[in-house]
């Protein structure tokens, strides 16, 4: 375990800001983790933990300890009759092993294909697209406790998954309250990927690839080719554009809140949830209030989906967050919702 001091975080956050980390370490295994756990001048400081930095918006120079997951590994570690159980370190990029569960023949994850980050940060967030969560899929993880560097394991039901939520970004507000934030290192994750493979396509998107290509049943590849397709219509290359993917939460409004909406605005897109609550796109709430292709300072929303914030080059996250609180003063005068934003502020 070595302490870097002033390491340049630009590389690191998708958004492309400058900012530096005050000291960082390197976090290869569970002993780089239970190392800094268990070192004197470590231990008491504050921590930060970096994955991809693709849900990151940095205001400044990060002051807290910056413990950077490089965690790497992929393989199968069983294969019954109810699906394939798939393992890698939380330092692997996301998009690589979805491509190689395909590659390998263990479908399941195609649908989250394209989402950036690492490994480690999908169950934090929850991850979820085209109909498909992470929590779906999900079957354990390892990590390391930093207050005192043990390792544990957690289940689904441990991990307590909601709406791009999980315990590990809930406070321990109160003794005996299980909230993780600040306080654990994911170090690897295992998939269930169920058999028989069966293709999610109840999504309009993907439900309007079938019709245009009249394939009806289609393989876990071509479905993985048609996510990428789509999310690479939508969203730009945080290589070529520097920016966190979805900004802001889609909000969820009861029956009679979205009854309440569609009277005033009728094209409103909504979903049903199995809870018999109403999701809304917060896209199209924003699109609707006339931001797309606006921006505040070099920090502008996405011409093509605007529910992407972009760095327009040399943007600050003042900037960033600037712009969002604009969005939602708009969106809330407008509609009466609140939004949320999904990325972790520093």
């Amino acid at each position: 375990m070595i302490a870097e001091s002033n390491v340049p975080l630009q590389p690191y956050n998708s958004f492309g800001i400058v900012a530096k980390a005050h000291t960082l370490v390197r976090v290869a295994g569970e002993a780089d983790a239970r190392a800094v756990a268990l070192d004197p001048a470590l231990s008491a400081q504050p921590k930060f933990v970096l994955g991809g930095g693709s849900n990151l918006v940095l205001t400044g120079d990060v002051k807290p300890l910056v413990l950077k997951v490089e965690v790497r590994g992929l393989r199968l570690v069983d294969e019954s009759a109810r699906g394939w159980v798939v393992e890698a370190g939380a330092g692997e990029t996301w998009h690589d092993v979805v491509a190689w569960t395909i590659a390998n023949g263990y479908p399941g994850l195609e649908n989250l294909a394209l989402i950036p980050g690492t490994v480690g940060g999908a169950p934090v967030q929850n991850i979820g697209a085209y109909g498909v969560e992470l929590q779906d899929r999900f079957e354990s993880l390892d990590a390391v406790h930093l207050d005192t560097g043990e390792c544990f394991t957690l289940s689904a039901a441990q991990c307590a998954f909601g709406y791009r939520d999980s315990v590990f970004k809930r406070e321990a507000v109160r003794p005996g309250d299980f909230g993780l934030a600040g306080r654990a290192l994911i170090t690897r994750v295992r998939f269930l990927l169920p058999k028989p493979w069966k293709a999610e396509l109840g999504y309009a998107d993907l439900e309007r690839r079938v019709l245009e290509t009249g394939i009806t049943r289609p393989t876990p590849q071509q479905v993985f080719d048609w996510v990428c397709a789509i999310r690479s219509a939508k969203l730009p290359d945080p290589r070529v554009i520097g920016n966190a993917g979805s900004f802001f939460k889609n909000p969820t409004v009861t029956p009679d809140q979205c009854a309440d909406i569609i009277a005033r605005e009728p094209k409103v897109v909504h979903y049903p949830m199995l809870d018999g609550n109403i999701k809304l796109a917060a896209g199209w709430l924003i699109d609707a209030c006339g931001w797309k292709g606006k921006s505040v300072g070099q920090a502008g929303v996405y011409e093509k989906q605007a529910l992407v914030l972009v760095n327009r080059g040399g943007a600050t996250g003042g900037e960033v967050m600037t712009l969002a609180k604009a969005i939602q003063t708009s969106v809330y005068e407008r509609f009466g919702i609140r939004l949320e934003p999904e990325p972790v502020v520093v």
